[in-house]
């Protein structure tokens, strides 16, 4: 796919991850449209990005959770950009703690961001690239989407869900010029499970942000399904 002057909409674009496929995707030529539950830190993220150099970026709250945000979600990219090219699903919440100790909202919150959010996403897009004649869609999963760990239960699910719900989109519409994703880190240097970021062993945003741009730039008649990132060298 070539960038220059196509639009992408970033799911959770404030910070970490998100906020640096975004900048990436604006130093590519691609128009830019972010959302975040916050509409303080959606505002402050779109200044910054639009401060570095990102003249076509704009921003909206919305809680992926929700129907109706995604639905309105999409209707503000429609007026804003004319439309989506490319969907980056990346926003997600996180608990770690064990099962006895989790809540049901703690729960039904991860799964209602990390999986059922995805699913309204990609709806919406699949509709629009058909009418646009094609798109494109990377989900950001993660390496605990196949390897479960103590305390993971509503976060490993939502991620081992994931990873189902991205490949049978995938059959579904690699037919129809619509093509889907998924990227799957491991340690990456963000502050998703609490931690100060800062670790320079770990992945970094902007690692992920150029895998996106590597999967998005391959020959139209070729698709990367699937990518593994680790870090070179783990600490344990």
């Amino acid at each position: 796919m070539m960038l220059r002057g196509r639009t992408a909409l970033v799911t959770g674009g404030t910070r970490g991850i998100g906020r640096a496929i975004a900048g990436r995707l604006l130093r590519e030529g691609v128009a830019v449209a972010i959302c975040g539950r916050s509409s303080a830190s959606v505002e402050r993220a779109v200044e910054e990005l639009a401060s570095s150099g990102g003249a076509n970026i704009c921003g909206t709250q919305a809680d992926i959770g929700s129907i109706n945000d995604v639905r309105q979600l999409f209707a503000f990219v429609d007026r804003e950009l004319g439309g989506t090219d490319i969907l980056i699903n990346n926003a997600g919440v996180a608990v770690l703690c064990p099962i006895a100790e989790m809540s049901p909202e703690q729960w039904e919150r991860t799964i209602a961001v990390n999986l059922t959010g995805v699913f309204h996403c990609c709806r919406e897009a699949v509709a629009q690239f058909r009418r646009r004649g094609g798109g494109f869609i990377i989900n950001i999963g993660s390496l605990l989407g196949k390897t479960a760990v103590a305390g993971g239960a509503a976060y490993c699910a939502s991620k081992f869900g994931l990873n189902g719900l991205s490949e049978a989109i995938m059959l579904d519409c690699r037919n129809e010029n619509i093509g889907v994703s998924t990227i799957v880190p491991g340690s990456v240097d963000t502050e998703l499970f609490g931690a100060s970021a800062g670790a320079d062993w770990k992945i970094q945003p902007e690692d992920v942000a150029q895998a996106v741009v590597t999967v998005l730039e391959m020959p139209q008649r070729t698709l990367v399904s699937r990518v593994e990132m680790r870090p070179l060298k783990p600490r344990r």
